[in-house]
């Protein structure tokens, strides 16, 4: 069985996330420090809070920094907020972002229902970990107002169309995002989420 942790910013529930976890065979537990020995397989930023404070949390509550807590090994989730964290900066916030993929975080234009939420369909752009068995043109569940904008858009493996292209699934090397939310997307969700667990027993 695959041990994984979902780091808890303080914002909002992440019961449904880690339910989906367990069904899916994971021991999860919940933390909010990196101050811990990594004994986890894999870890998720769940997509609940604003960008300044999740940041804030992730840097405030712990002496050692993401980045060394996760190195190059632990497989990490990002779901939605947690996805934009990734990216070095975002116009919902002033704070930087992990910066452990190149880019921005931007507003969805104003010309747009804000924010973008129910079920969209996933174009596949190329292959993924994490979109193993995932068919091209599968509907899955947002709810966001801003977007990724990676420097390279080799990280984008899938995106989703919503009168403009929004990156849907990134990908580099052991960090794995999405834009949606797969603990609500139904099998398809399931189906990334069990696929990010396979990716942890590596």
């Amino acid at each position: 069985m695959v041990k994984v942790a979902i780091f808890d910013y303080g914002a909002g529930n992440i019961f449904s996330l880690k339910n989906s976890l367990e069904r899916a065979g994971a021991t999860v537990d919940v933390i909010n420090t990196f101050d811990k020995p990594n004994h986890y397989s894999g870890l998720l930023l769940p997509g609940v809070g604003n960008f300044d404070p999740a940041i804030k949390s992730i840097h405030e509550h712990s002496k050692t920094q993401f980045q060394e807590y996760v190195g190059s090994e632990t497989p990490v989730l990002g779901i939605c907020l947690g996805m934009e964290m990734f990216f070095d900066k975002s116009e919902e916030g002033h704070e930087k972002g992990l910066s452990v993929i190149d880019g921005e975080v931007i507003e969805l234009p104003h010309t747009m229902k804000i924010p973008h939420m129910g079920w969209n369909n996933l174009e596949i752009k190329k292959s993924g970990k994490i979109l193993q068995g995932v068919t091209d043109g599968s509907w899955v569940y947002f709810v966001h107002s801003f977007r990724a904008k990676p420097a390279s858009n080799d990280v984008i493996t899938a995106e989703s169309d919503y009168g403009i292209k929004v990156p849907a699934v990134v990908e580099k090397d052991n960090f794995f995002g999405t834009q949606f939310h797969p603990e609500k997307s139904g099998k398809v969700g399931n189906l990334m989420i069990e696929n990010f667990l396979q990716e942890c027993k590596k």
